[in-house]
Formats: C-alpha cells, structure tokens, sequence
C-alpha cells in the first residue's frame, strides 16, 4: 500500500511560452563562445567583455573600445561623413553597407579621431569588426591614411586598433590599394621621428595584417588573438605539414619576434599611458 506514496515522480522539460520570451530582453544574456558560459551582458561590460570563466575576449565596438581607452569626454572624430560608394557596381554592396550602417550607427569600419590618454594627446583609430567583418575599403583607408597625416602634422602619437578580416573584395584591386596607401602614410610618420603604436586584435588578417598593423614602433596585441595573412588550411596545403595549433594566435607571434608584447584588455589603457609617458619629451604632459 506503500509503494504509490514513495515512488518516484516523473519530469518532463518545459518549453517557455511565447509570452515568456518577449518578457525577456533580447541581449540581457551572452554566451561565450568559446566555453558557453552564460553572462550577463551587464556584468560582462563591467568586466571589459572578457569571460570571466576563461578569459576569452569578446569581441568591441570601436565606441566601446573607444570608451574603455580614451579619457572621457575627451574624444574629437576625425572624418565621420565619409561613406563607401560602388566603384565596381558590385550586386547588392549598397544595401550591405546600410544594413551596417543601421547596425552599428557608423558610417564605415574605422573611427578615428583626436584624444586624451591619462592626460597625453593622441590621434585614434579604432576598427570595427561588427561593419563588413572590418574589412579594409577606400574610406576605412582614407581615414587611417587621413589620421597619420594629422599625427604628422600635429606631431602626436598615432595609437591604431586593428580589427579586420582583411581588404574588402566588393571594392577590388581599389581595397588592395589601400595596403600601399596606409603604409605610405605611416612612413612620414617614421620619418618626422613619431610613434606609432599598432595594437592586434582578434581578428587581425589578409591585407590589414599585411599593411598598416605590422608597421607600428611597438606591436601590441591582446590575448589569443588571431592574426595572420593566409588562413591556416590554405598555408598547410602550400607547405604540406602541420602547422602547430597555437598557430597564428597573439602568444605564438610574440614567441617568434612579431609582436613586442601581448597586454590583457584590463591593462591596455594603463600600458598605453606608460608608453605616451616614456615617449613625451622629458616624461612631460605637453598638452
């Protein structure tokens, strides 16, 4: 007569109602994707977007990379009426462009601009892999190319964040023309004897990683961080062996002599700060 009372009952899943969903915020929650664990997006952003769980870095906006770099309210932007067109008349580009443009609320892949860090002037560039995957066309050229030469000018340090998969292929042989662009300008910043500080972030490859992010006086990137020109299968078809698996990430490149240094995004802005100080003439603020 007993065995009703302890047997055991069973469970079934629940599917959370439509109502249920909608009373959720979409992006109150993110997972990694890297362990899956579950943050919330609040607490994340506190946290800089890295997991707390295993350090991953999630991927910033150029505003947010901007907010956790530059001093606040001390942020001046260079060139934001700058927008693509379609030199080649390539299907669909223009609609892709302002599909980006709603998205992230800039007009291209790249901000620049004038700044403070701890105090010292600086010229920014920050890309943005959340616009065409931060691919590199004739505006996200233009503006970097436009931003080294007010550097120049101004004689301050020129700080650039990569962020890229590469030149942009709906704008052809005129995206690859940036590579020679960009470089060019960087070498009078070279020749006027000023820094330039290049800093990698995940993703950093094809002609971004081939051009203007692999001249800096200091190479900087951030933890794990993918960079490279040619991906992986394409370099292990050409060599016919295998490549090592930290292949490609920040810690190999630094091993191997590309890289001056891997900083974790919590200490990006106080390494930058240490940087402008040892290169401002007598250790001086000379704002």
């Amino acid at each position: 007569m007993f065995k009703g009372i302890f047997r055991k009952q069973k469970k079934y899943a629940t599917i959370p109602s439509e109502q249920a969903k909608r009373d959720i915020p979409e992006g109150i929650m993110q997972k990694c994707p890297r362990c899956g664990a579950i943050s919330v997006t609040k607490e994340l952003e506190k946290n800089w977007k890295v997991c707390k769980n295993c350090d991953y870095h999630h991927a910033l906006s150029a505003r947010e990379r901007i907010g956790i770099t530059v001093d606040e309210g001390r942020f001046f932007e260079f060139d934001a009426e700058l927008v693509s067109e379609d030199p080649l008349h390539f299907p669909h580009y223009l609609e892709k462009l302002k599909k980006d443009r709603e998205k992230t609320g800039q007009n291209e892949a790249v901000v620049t601009g004038e700044c403070t860090i701890g105090g010292y002037p600086a010229i920014i560039g920050v890309m943005d892999s959340h616009f065409r995957m931060g691919s590199m066309g004739s505006v996200v050229g233009e503006k970097i190319a436009r931003a080294a030469d007010r550097a120049a000018t101004k004689r301050y340090p020129f700080i650039l964040f990569s962020a890229s998969g590469g030149a942009r292929m709906q704008e052809g042989v005129l995206s690859l023309m940036q590579m020679a662009k960009t470089s060019a300008a960087l070498e009078r910043l070279h020749r006027e004897r000023l820094l330039f500080v290049s800093i990698l972030t995940n993703p950093t490859t094809g002609g971004v990683s081939a051009s203007f992010s692999s001249l800096g006086d200091l190479n900087i990137a951030e933890p794990e961080a993918l960079i490279g020109f040619a991906g992986r299968r394409v370099i292990e078809q050409t060599v016919r062996q295998k490549l090592p698996d930290d292949f490609q990430t920040a810690e190999f490149l630094l091993k191997h002599g590309q890289l001056d240094q891997v900083v974790h995004r919590s200490r990006m802005r106080d390494t930058l700060i240490q940087i402008l100080d040892l290169h401002t003439d007598g250790g001086e603020n000379n704002e």
